[in-house]
């Protein structure tokens, strides 16, 4: 039985929260939120003890695993603090993407998770899905040939204008983190952005990138389009074959060059997900998963450092349009640039 604690307890926490109640290898141990009635409303509701403050929780209460669902400024400006806290305690973690809004703060928390060989996990949940894993069983086994380009899309309706960057450092660590489980490192990108009218912010996003491999590919991002419409679209190509990822977990498709017949996975309408709040109890599961297997903090799958890939390439993105759409070398770890 895996004991978690929840940091930050609102709309995504409660998801999380109500995950561990329900599965029969956890238990939801306590909670904490900064605003005492929202802790103490998701500690009577769960029956488990709430605090305020993250190191009195863990002084006092018997836990293996910090889940860190606070959000702040561009969704993760609150992520850093709870992380290292519990990184300094030898808990595991799993954060809330973006794994910060600062690179800075990102590379710290990975960086103190390596040296404490603490298991750090973020919730890409977006690759979770069965239309997902079938699609990186073709590439893996050589199904496409050699990966030529990847075109992904990530349209949502979000109004929201905290800052200039809000779109890019919230939303798309989702699509990089795709982009990236199925194709690799990205080492170059080109970014060109447009505000939508009224807006302040860089809503809709074009982002051409080169992978290390050689691999070339382009995202499409808004915050400008309809939530009735499907929101995502993943094109993964090669010299023996291609295939497409339809709207998160609705259907995948793969099209063999040398053959009319193709292999089509869908969501069951029995049986298969029913909403996108399913793909957290995937990616909860393989995390679980992961930590009774006994599995190395450098083997978690969508880790920390996966998180911390995604946010460097976003930020490469931002530098690219700031500096007028010239192209912009990704940083990697170990890097000094």
């Amino acid at each position: 039985m895996i004991k978690v604690a929840v940091v930050g307890v609102n709309h995504i926490g409660k998801i999380h929260c109500n995950v561990y109640t329900r599965r029969p290898d956890t238990k939801l141990a306590a909670v904490c939120d900064l605003m005492p009635e929202r802790a103490e409303a998701a500690g009577k509701l769960h029956g488990v003890p709430h605090y305020t403050d993250l190191r009195e929780l863990l002084e006092r209460e018997d836990v293996d695993v910090v889940v860190v669902a606070t959000a702040g400024v561009e969704k993760g400006s609150h992520h850093y603090a709870p992380v290292m806290i519990a990184v300094e305690a030898g808990k595991d973690v799993f954060v809330e993407k973006p794994i910060s809004n600062n690179i800075e703060e990102a590379r710290a928390m990975v960086a103190a998770a390596r040296e404490r060989g603490i298991r750090l996990a973020c919730n890409l949940n977006h690759r979770f899905t069965p239309a997902a894993y079938k699609a990186k069983e073709l590439v893996t086994s050589g199904k496409l040939g050699s990966l030529l380009f990847l075109n992904m899309r990530l349209t949502i309706r979000n109004p929201q204008e905290d800052t200039e960057w809000l779109h890019m450092r919230a939303l798309h660590p989702h699509s990089i983190d795709v982009m990236r489980y199925f194709a690799g490192d990205i080492s170059r990108v080109q970014s060109f952005m447009t505000k939508a009218p009224g807006r302040t912010s860089w809503s809709t996003v074009s982002v051409n990138v080169e992978f290390k491999s050689g691999a070339v590919g382009h995202l499409t991002g808004s915050y400008d389009m309809s939530m009735r419409h499907p929101i995502e679209y993943c094109e993964v190509a090669g010299n023996a074959g291609r295939l497409v990822v339809d709207n998160v977990y609705e259907s995948m498709t793969y099209y063999p060059h040398e053959s009319d017949e193709l292999t089509v996975v869908r969501n069951s309408l029995f049986g298969g997900m029913k909403g996108f709040d399913d793909t957290f109890e995937q990616r909860i599961g393989c995390f679980i998963d992961e930590l009774k297997a006994g599995v190395k903090p450098e083997q978690i799958t969508a880790s920390g450092a996966d998180a911390l890939a995604a946010q460097e390439v976003i930020e490469a993105a931002i530098r690219s349009q700031e500096l007028g759409g010239a192209p912009v070398i990704v940083r990697h770890e170990g890097d000094n640039r």
